[in-house]
């Protein structure tokens, strides 16, 4: 038995072991993001209620408001991992639902194991920037599943879109990322027509055999049909027939292009962002260079989600996902052009090759080894507590839940996920990440206070607000210090807090 796992694991089979150990370490993280904590806090109340939120709890700006919470299935999910498990909880579910989403991106994909690889390494660098403790994780999962079954029934002819209206139920229940799901129908419907027009056009010296098969007519039909009833059943959720045009609802809130990086269009400077620019040139040299006539629909999908990652960097990842597979099967094409692919390995002996297989298998077991020990970290409450303390106003709510000072809270956009987790229901506060509940008039009034704009005590008053929680350094807390009825009552490296001091 051993040595039939020796004879198993050759070279092949390390690099696709390595690549996934080291995609899962490369997931596992801490959860950074600020939104994660009022998913959690929305999760925890659904589940101690026993009812979906679809009003507002965890504000004072907008309490009781009618609130599109579409995404309570997968706050639920969060919560309990991090009620059960910790940090350690959200950690290892970022990890696997990144490694099942590249697994079924790396069946997609053509070429040799190491071809394959490396792209789908550069497909993860370019999609690390989306792998957050969020619900669009679940996006960038289903993603890859609609993708793999319009590939299954492309490529192989195997007819599983059957499931596709089941996977929007669920994904409208998850997340908005549901429209993502849609893209791909369309790219793929439009992909298609243009196959079938461009073969009507061709030259008949340049149609070729044995390259990307077209979907005939009734296929097209079928997916249109699917797609449509898909969209019927979105439906099937707490909000109903609003999640037929949330999508786009989010998407016009002006202040999430203006001020809101996810939705901003890239910037790249920095490193980070630049896989996006590696893959996106490799995918284009790659057609030029395969000599294999681009095919309508990886034509349509690529064109389509880098213009959409261009007008925002959370779309990243699904062109991560969607670029790769067209990339090797250009690559695969190309390589077997120049005679690389049709190098044969030496044959070894029974012998040697159980060598072989112990020297792979103790590799991967250091490989594995490794990734523990990067992943240890990142899981520890301890090492994400003093995270927080370095980033995040955790002393600064510690301070107030001693104090309690009375009235209604103001605080900036990107702490109000964390301090709903930390202060509610004892405090509300001002504005948090659900953009969508805020509306854009008053997420410009929010702006107005931040940026200490003529009229911003105005606005404070009308709310209420007695208890001001900023950055240190802020042109906020430079006004208050300077116009006098306020007194700074806390201060640390990362927040101060002010009290008013004067009556209204």
């Amino acid at each position: 038995m051993i040595r039939r796992w020796l004879l198993w694991l050759d070279p092949r089979r390390l690099a696709v072991a390595i690549l996934f150990v080291g995609l899962f370490a490369m997931a596992v993280r801490a959860p950074a993001d600020t939104d994660t904590w009022w998913h959690l806090q929305a999760g925890r109340a659904t589940l101690e209620s026993g009812h979906i939120l679809q009003t507002d709890l965890f504000s004072h700006t907008r309490y009781g408001s009618a609130w599109v919470n579409h995404s309570w299935l997968s706050q639920v999910i969060l919560y309990w991992l991090f009620d059960h498990f910790s940090y350690a909880g959200l950690g290892l579910w970022m990890g696997a639902v990144v490694v099942a989403t590249f697994a079924l991106v790396y069946l997609q994909m053509e070429g040799d194991p190491f071809t394959r690889a490396f792209i789908l390494v550069l497909a993860a660098a370019t999609s690390a920037v989306v792998w957050i403790a969020r619900p669009q994780l679940l996006s960038f999962l289903l993603t890859a599943v609609v993708a793999y079954l319009l590939y299954l029934f492309k490529w192989r002819r195997v007819n599983r879109l059957w499931l596709l209206p089941l996977i929007f139920v669920l994904w409208v229940n998850l997340h908005a990322g549901y429209a993502l799901g849609f893209m791909l129908l369309v790219a793929f419907v439009g992909g298609e027509v243009l196959n079938h027009l461009l073969a009507l056009v061709a030259p008949s010296h340049l149609k070729r055999e044995g390259e990307d098969p077209a979907v005939d007519w009734r296929g097209i039909g079928l997916v249109i049909g699917v797609a449509v009833l898909s969209a019927l059943l979105l439906v099937v959720n707490p909000n109903t027939t609003r999640m037929w045009t949330y999508y786009l609802e989010t998407v016009r809130i002006g202040v999430l292009q203006d001020f809101i990086q996810e939705w901003q269009s890239p910037d790249f400077h920095p490193l980070y962002t630049q896989p996006f620019i590696w893959l996106l040139l490799a995918t284009m040299a790659a057609m030029g260079l395969s000599g294999r006539r681009v095919d309508g629909t990886d034509l349509a999908m690529v064109g389509g989600f880098a213009y959409a990652a261009l007008l925002a960097g959370r779309n990243f990842g699904p062109f991560a996902l969607v670029t790769a597979p067209v990339l090797s099967r250009h690559v695969a094409t190309m390589l077997a052009r120049w005679g690389w692919s049709a190098r044969r390995r030496p044959r070894l002996d029974l012998r040697a090759r159980t060598v072989l297989g112990a020297v792979n298998l103790w590799l991967l077991a250091l490989i594995v080894a490794l990734a523990v020990a990067k992943i240890r970290l990142p899981l520890s409450p301890a090492f994400n507590e003093q995270k927080q303390q370095e980033t995040l106003p955790a002393g600064a709510a510690a301070w107030i839940r001693q104090h309690r000072p009375a009235g209604e809270m103001y605080n900036p956009y990107n702490w109000g996920g964390y301090l709903v987790w930390t202060l509610w229901p004892d405090y509300r506060v001002f504005v948090d990440g659900r953009t969508d509940l805020y509306g854009d008039a008053f997420l410009r009034q929010y702006l107005d206070v931040q940026l200490a704009r003529p009229g911003f005590e105005m606005v404070l008053t009308d709310y209420d607000v007695n208890l001001i929680l900023t950055y240190p350094d802020d042109i906020l807390s430079a006004q208050l210090a300077c116009r006098g009825g306020w007194e700074e009552v806390y201060r640390d490296a990362v927040a101060v807090v002010w009290t008013r001091t004067e009556e209204r």
